[in-house]
């Protein structure tokens, strides 16, 4: 999964039960952080969305499509 660098502020207390789960886990406090998010968001009741297909990517795959319909004809 890619990863972007953010700058976050926490409250000291959260940072430092943050820094306890991570260690405790044996990963890194941005590795935990990372998953309690996910976790928090997905509790809360957030769903990914699809991302929309872009209209050059729709053409690509129609394109594809028939050049397979083609050979298939063609034997």
């Amino acid at each position: 999964m890619a990863t972007r660098k953010v700058t976050l502020s926490l409250d000291s207390g959260a940072l430092e039960f943050a820094e306890r789960a991570a260690r405790a886990h044996g990963i890194s406090v941005s590795s935990w952080l990372s998953k309690a998010a996910r976790r928090e968001a997905v509790r809360t009741g957030y769903t990914p969305q699809r991302t929309p297909v872009k209209p050059a990517a729709e053409a690509d795959e129609a394109e594809r499509s028939e050049a397979e319909k083609d050979m298939r004809a063609q034997g």
